[in-house]
């Protein structure tokens, strides 16, 4: 794991940060990987990620990279470092209540429907145009839109998993400055081809952890 850890890091260039996706792994795993380095960790389940924030390390950012309901911000809030699956208004709103309750404010970037599949989730292009220009984000001042997230088709179609990518960078571009925004596009099929197309954060799972059983 090891190796493969340092040759994922080293191939990502400047700019890029990896996020270690560790939903399902053992937290002995996890504390490899913090042993070599790693602090950015994505989990997709409310009930692990909590679990895992009370056995590991305190300096451990915590990305929440699932499908988060609106009744279990609370038990995130107190900890998570970006929220990545922002895909309401209604969710972000509940966000910014848990996150004043906790005296924080939370980073979360906004999930952009790219896929093909119906089964994934986000915003649409006129949707996240209304948010964006809408009032509301503006009114929530305990929360802090850093960017966008997205996930490409499952496919083994190279053209299709960029043109998708491609699409999201555009839209990024539309919305957010270069800076400190973030673009959280690429997984462990598709990463190098999301960092080709402008991606600055990359979750990545299977190919540093193995496959699941």
């Amino acid at each position: 794991m090891e190796m493969t850890y340092r040759d994922i890091v080293a191939g990502l260039g400047a700019g890029v940060q990896l996020v270690a996706v560790s939903k399902t792994r053992p937290a002995d795993q996890v504390k490899a990987l913090y042993e070599w380095g790693q602090r950015d960790f994505g989990e997709n389940y409310v009930q692990e990620l909590v679990d895992k924030q009370g056995q590991l390390p305190a300096d451990i950012r915590w990305h929440f990279i699932g499908h988060l309901q609106s009744n279990k911000v609370k038990y995130i809030a107190p900890f998570v470092h970006l929220v990545h699956g922002v895909d309401s208004l209604r969710l972000l709103q509940e966000i910014d209540r848990q996150a004043a309750r906790n005296n924080r404010v939370i980073d979360c970037l906004l999930q952009v429907h790219i896929a093909r599949e119906e089964t994934k989730f986000g915003l649409d292009g006129p949707e996240l145009h209304q948010l964006m220009k809408g009032p509301e984000p503006g009114q929530l001042k305990n929360i802090r839109l850093r960017g966008l997230m997205g996930m490409a088709s499952f496919t083994d179609d190279p053209g299709k998993v960029r043109e998708e990518f491609k699409g999201l960078k555009a839209l990024f571009d539309t919305y957010f400055t270069a800076g400190d925004s973030i673009l959280s596009m690429g997984m462990s099929g598709d990463y190098r081809i999301a960092i080709e197309e402008g991606s600055t954060m990359v979750r990545i799972g299977s190919l540093l952890f193995g496959k699941r059983g």
